[in-house]
């Protein structure tokens, strides 16, 4: 349940600060067309967005662009941008919460072992947060019914542990996927608004077919820099995953070490 009010929390601010951006910038653009008043038969000029030579912001530049691509595909690719974000950071965090210092750990249960015995030890586990502690306590509790039983309990926990760490990926890797496809599907599009358009003229110029194939071009170029953009996320996560677990299968070993040297 905590992880579910931090992925509302996460996705909310994404979304909040998404929506205030565009309204700072009409509020912007507001003054601007009062002071300079353009003449009717001129039409905007065109706005590139990879062009840094111009006076235009980035972020108003992207926003044409997000507008020339279809309100309704790009709207679908930004949904998957933000959830896909809201998610890699909900896990993010939740693995920077996960991390101990399983050095210390190890030595504060060896010490609570010598000295107040299995509660003292399970005192120390229950205090200290992360996947590492929880897997002591879970070997602690079957201390009373032999090593080899504590060891099998340590190995089928640390599944669990890894199970919890691993959620959510699932969910990640389908909106990197997904927002591609939303972006090619918009590419099919376009290009049927261009042949229904060449259609309805008789006429293959290129003014009729412009307008469709920029639709298609954005739509795929917006899916595509989504999909990069939750990828590297991804793959970082995959990268914190992969040490936290090596991280607690070395901990688990020192761990049984440490309750063999204390039945002795």
């Amino acid at each position: 349940m905590k992880k579910f009010f931090l992925f509302l929390a996460v996705a909310g601010l994404m979304t909040f600060s998404a929506n205030a951006a565009f309204a700072q910038d009409a509020d912007d653009a507001a003054p601007a067309a009062e002071e300079v008043a353009a003449p009717a038969a001129e039409e905007p000029a065109e706005v590139n967005p990879f062009d840094t030579t111009n006076d235009v912001p980035l972020n108003q530049a992207l926003k044409t662009k997000f507008i020339e691509g279809g309100a309704g595909f790009m709207s679908l690719v930004l949904v998957c941008l933000i959830l896909g974000l809201a998610l890699s950071i909900e896990r993010i965090l939740y693995l920077a919460f996960s991390r101990t210092n399983t050095t210390k750990l190890l030595n504060a249960v060896e010490e609570a072992l010598a000295n107040g015995g299995v509660e003292a030890a399970k005192e120390v586990c229950r205090n200290t947060r992360g996947p590492v502690a929880s897997i002591f306590y879970q070997g602690l509790l079957r201390m009373d019914q032999g090593l080899d039983v504590v060891e099998k309990t340590i190995v089928s926990y640390g599944s669990v542990q890894m199970s919890l760490m691993e959620s959510g990926l699932s969910w990640i890797s389908l909106f990197i996927a997904l927002a591609p496809s939303l972006g090619f599907l918009g590419t099919v599009i376009g290009m049927i608004q261009a042949f229904d358009a060449i259609q309805s003229a008789g006429d293959i110029s290129p003014n009729i077919v412009a307008g469709g194939m920029k639709v298609a071009l954005i739509t795929t170029v917006g899916g595509l820099i989504v999909a990069m953009i939750l990828q590297v996320f991804y793959n970082y996560i995959l990268a914190k995953i992969d040490n936290l677990t090596i991280d607690m299968e070395d901990a688990s070993i020192r761990f049984v070490d440490t309750l063999t040297k204390q039945a002795k």
